[in-house]
């Protein structure tokens, strides 16, 4: 866990950025595009060095309960599975019902903790705006940051828009979640019968992590659009966004026809460089954790 803290603390600043490409609310122009040091330069006028680290409280506070609930009950789905398809356990379940079982742990762990996501995503997905009177060089300490903390996201949250409100964007991040764990872990049982182990060989953790890294890399740009949408539908009607969409398709089709199939892309290379070793670590920690408490349960 401390480890996991430390990776997520020291690659937020990349995830604030990514986030902001992704939402598009980063202080430049509506449905302009800016790079990586534009998006840096435009956080560190508008809410200072600290801007960096937005959103990350909600991201620790959400990311270790939702993590060992993906694990868990993907083993718990894993061996239902196994048992209804009558898989022995000597042998790697197949690869649809690998992506089955981590789906539906996905699933799970977002349906528990949804509303912690939505605060994070607000957090860390609107930049300030300077206040007009105050804009320049004491623009950073006078932003207008309407979401900054997560009880005060979560309250806020509730008063505008309702108890409901905590659940905007719950549709597509529940849809989501079945493809992305799913083709992650699709990819980890898929690698392991291409590249089988020998018999009584226990795996490596290197091994697990290798696979790990394809399997969220995968996972990450073949759902990264689906992603790009829950983040806008989690926005809408918060303080400081206009934009209204009618439901999910109503905001893929408006997302596209205004700015193209590369609007639903913004972010992603970040996205890649921030989750491939996470993801990884993650694999790898989990199966050290399985090797070390082997027998103790």
């Amino acid at each position: 866990h401390k480890q996991g803290m430390i990776s997520k603390t020291a690659t937020n600043p990349l995830d604030r950025i990514r986030m902001l490409a992704q939402t598009g609310e980063h202080g430049g122009s509506r449905g302009a595009t800016m790079g990586v040091a534009e998006l840096y330069q435009n956080i560190l006028k508008n809410e200072g060095v600290v801007g960096l680290w937005a959103g990350n409280g909600a991201n620790l506070l959400r990311v270790f309960p939702a993590k060992a609930t993906i694990f868990a009950s993907n083993d718990k789905y894993k061996q239902i599975l196994r048992d209804f398809s009558n898989t022995p356990e000597s042998e790697p379940l197949s690869g649809p019902l690998s992506f089955l079982a981590g789906g539906l742990s996905g699933m799970t762990a977002s349906a528990a903790t949804y509303p912690l996501d939505l605060a994070r995503g607000r957090i860390t997905g609107k930049l300030a705006a300077p206040l007009p009177t105050t804009a320049g060089k004491d623009g950073a300490a006078a932003a207008q940051k309407q979401y900054s903390g997560i009880l005060g996201t979560v309250a806020l949250t509730v008063r505008d828009e309702g108890f409901l409100g905590l659940y905007k964007g719950a549709t597509p991040t529940l849809l989501g979640a079945m493809p992305y764990e799913g083709i992650k872990f699709g990819t980890v049982g898929i690698l392991e019968i291409m590249l089988p182990l020998e018999p009584d060989q226990p795996p490596t953790i290197t091994r697990k992590m290798a696979f790990g890294g394809l399997g969220g890399a995968m996972a990450g740009v073949m759902t990264y659009p689906n992603d790009t949408v829950r983040r806008l539908l989690q926005l809408q009607g918060s303080r400081g966004t206009s934009t209204q969409f009618t439901g999910y398709l109503d905001a893929v089709r408006k997302t596209y026809r205004n700015q193209g199939i590369r609007r639903f892309y913004r972010g992603c290379g970040l996205n890649l460089i921030r989750m491939v070793p996470n993801t990884a670590v993650q694999f790898g920690s989990y199966e050290l954790l399985k090797q070390w408490t082997a027998g103790m349960f």
